[in-house]
């Protein structure tokens, strides 16, 4: 898989999680690709949710590997 072609499947995966978060008043944005591992930033009221980093691990990350096996982690910054 191309490196264009990854982006694009993570793209997917993000959009298929994004309306749970627009729901509680939040979102994501994929900030890069490096090495199998994805780095995101929550937005809105997910930066300061207190369940953000279970939504990472079982939601954000689970998709994103449905779509991207070879992703190993997904990384939040601040």
């Amino acid at each position: 898989m191309t490196k264009s072609e990854l982006k694009l499947n993570v793209e997917k995966a993000l959009e298929e999680i994004r309306p749970y978060l627009l729901t509680d008043g939040g979102d994501i944005e994929l900030m890069g690709i490096e090495n199998n591992e994805v780095i995101v930033q929550f937005q809105g009221a997910c930066m300061d949710c207190r369940v953000n980093q279970m939504t990472l691990k079982n939601g954000v990350e689970a998709t994103i590997q449905k779509y991207a096996p070879q992703i190993e982690k997904v990384i939040e910054i601040k």
